[in-house]
């Protein structure tokens, strides 16, 4: 009900609100399902009903062959809002997809500086291979209006964004590591795009 008043008069929506953390998904898998599938299906219904022009949901690297609850909640999410142009014959649905936006808020940047303002020396580090994708605030910005002016509908966005391995950004802040291995759900390598994808994946930035 909440949505549907919010979606009221709306031409654009885009579609951010997730439960994100590896770690708080796999401890509280009921409210990671209503949240990032219920909840993306409330979207949906919403934006249907009031007949939004268009609507942008932003995915993630980790539902491209996703192994812990996280990923496959946004999977989930990506084939929904996918599935909905087939069900509505006025509002369009696309997906947006890239990894951690450097900065915010649960990526391990944020979490280094809080570490070296606690006068920390020594930084956690799960694997010396470990590798993100990363993308600035501003890039992911463009990226979604960028899917915004191309979108026909049911496509997967995916921009192209850099990597690097975590220990090169434990090496540029000047710190010593720690190995203390990888959490429960974590993966080594993130994948943007695995083989279902490419069929209707395209580069937002081409």
């Amino acid at each position: 009900n909440s949505l549907l008043k919010a979606t009221k008069n709306v031409d654009y929506l885009i579609h951010t609100a997730a439960l994100k953390h590896v770690d708080v998904c796999e401890k509280n898998p009921e409210e990671t399902i209503k949240t990032n599938i219920n909840g993306s299906q409330n979207v949906i219904d919403a934006c249907i009903a009031n007949k939004v022009k268009k609507v942008v949901s932003l995915s993630t690297d980790k539902a491209s062959m996703p192994i812990n609850l996280y990923g496959a909640s946004k999977l989930a999410s990506d084939k929904l809002f996918i599935a909905a142009n087939l069900n509505s014959k006025y509002s369009r649905f696309a997906v947006v997809r890239y990894g951690n936006v450097f900065s915010s808020r649960g990526s391990v940047y944020p979490y280094y500086k809080k570490l070296l303002g606690q006068n920390k020396k020594v930084l956690p580090l799960t694997d010396l291979k470990m590798t993100r994708f990363w993308i600035t605030p501003n890039e992911a910005i463009k990226s979604i209006f960028v899917t915004f002016n191309k979108m026909h509908g049911g496509e997967i966005f995916v921009p192209k964004i850099r990597a690097f391995k975590v220990i090169d950004l434990i090496k540029a802040l000047n710190c010593n590591y720690k190995i203390i291995g990888m959490r429960n759900g974590e993966k080594l390598h993130e994948t943007l795009i695995c083989k279902d994808d490419s069929k209707y994946t395209v580069d937002a930035d081409n």
